[in-house]
């Protein structure tokens, strides 16, 4: 039998319990720490004035604050599970002043924090789940030839819109990625590149958010928002859901948490979204059109762009490629699209820092295509930046690990 201090005792525990769960804890916007990484890539640079400059900073400032020029792309994507409530958190932590929730929708027409409508499978523990058997595709192991070598390789396709809002939130967030080799569902989920980390994908973080939880979070966080409207993986209309209506129901979550228009950059990379923000809502000024351009040859011509800016697009987003290339000497510089860019006068934005892994071995990929060339190091990273900065004008930077341009952005201003 209970003493009645006890039983007072457990009866407070049951309360505050109860109402832990049925509210979501505040959170203090956190000191920025920048951890050492900024600093490596700094001692790693070449000799020359950035360094030197960039060196200085760091040996005499104390203290770093939060800039819009590092944008925490789905967080803190290099160390955890993007989209989450942990990446959320160290992005704010790490300097961005810009955090990005991608924009899907469940089977209810809820919206959650998904960077596609369709990768579930690849960013969170559904198919160790019963809710598997609500998967497009489940999984398909790997098949090998009698050598071993393989064939076909595993997969699987896990949607939002297969599901509730109440059975998404039952999943946890894992570091993207997949084993094509996999001959099981544990294998197929153990695919995380070498140079990310599984230190913080653990069972008891991953918190999977809706967009409204995270506008709330990113308010208490006191950072800007910028939520990119991702396109459906099924036909629209869905149940009688629109496409206007889905880019609607996006800016009235921010409406119904009252955050001011100035706080928000609603993103597509499809443009009748962009263009439905700017005719019909006052978020529009601050659209941002995003350019899914695979190549240099890809990219919209001098002419494409002005025409941006006379639909009132403001605001361009292109990969990193599109702004850089090399001259005759191997320098980095700006490209033609930039100067276009800048001519049609557009401001800029771009995708994404920190999500090529290793530098200093070449063939560095997608981001770097126009310019790899020019990339012997891990320091050059800071090159980049200086360039996109001061000789292209972008007023930020998308970075899987927002330190990095956080730290740039205090020290150069």
């Amino acid at each position: 039998m209970q003493t009645p201090i006890r039983a007072l005792a457990a009866a407070t525990l049951a309360l505050t319990t109860l109402a832990a769960q049925a509210a979501p804890s505040t959170v203090v916007p956190p000191t920025v720490q920048l951890g050492p990484r900024p600093f490596f890539l700094v001692d790693d640079m070449a000799d020359g004035a950035l360094k030197t400059a960039l060196q200085a900073c760091a040996a005499s400032r104390k203290a770093y604050t939060r800039h819009d020029f590092a944008i925490g792309h789905r967080g803190a994507a290099l160390q955890f599970p993007e989209h989450t409530r942990e990446s959320y958190i160290a992005a704010a932590r790490s300097g961005a002043g810009i955090v990005e929730c991608d924009v899907v929708f469940t089977r209810d027409k809820q919206l959650v924090c998904r960077h596609a409508q369709d990768d579930l499978h690849t960013t969170t523990n559904i198919l160790a789940t019963p809710l598997a058997a609500k998967c497009v595709k489940p999984f398909t192991p790997a098949t090998f030839d009698g050598a071993g070598n393989l064939l076909t390789p595993a997969s699987a396709s896990c949607r939002t819109s297969e599901l509730t809002l109440a059975e998404f939130k039952t999943l946890r967030g894992k570091m993207d990625g997949y084993n094509p080799k996999a001959r099981n569902v544990a294998e197929y989920m153990a695919g995380t590149a070498g140079w990310r980390t599984d230190l913080y994908s653990g069972p008891t973080s991953g918190t999977l958010m809706t967009h409204a939880e995270s506008i709330e979070l990113f308010k208490q966080l006191g950072v800007k928002m910028t939520p990119e409207l991702k396109y459906p993986a099924v036909a629209m209309p869905f149940d009688g859901f629109t496409q206007e209506a889905y880019a609607q129901k996006l800016v009235d979550e921010y409406k119904a948490a009252k955050v001011p228009p100035a706080r928000v950059f609603p993103q597509s990379f499809y443009l009748p979204d962009v263009q439905y923000w700017v005719k019909n809502t006052a978020y529009g000024r601050q659209a941002v059109y995003l350019d899914d351009a695979e190549t240099v040859a890809d990219l919209p011509s001098a002419a494409e762009l002005a025409g941006y800016k006379a639909q009132g697009i403001n605001i361009v987003a292109p990969p990193t490629f599109a702004l850089l290339t090399t001259d005759a000497a191997g320098n980095i510089v700006p490209s033609q699209y930039a100067r276009d860019a800048k001519a049609a006068g557009l401001d800029i934005i771009t995708w994404t820092l920190e999500r090529s892994g290793i530098l200093a071995d070449g063939g560095n990929g997608f981001y770097y295509q126009s310019f790899d060339s020019a990339i012997k190091r891990e320091g050059d990273m800071m090159v980049v930046l200086d360039v996109l900065a001061r000789e292209v004008g972008i007023r930020g930077i998308f970075s899987d690990w927002p330190a990095t341009p956080a730290f740039y952005a205090n020290c150069m201003k």
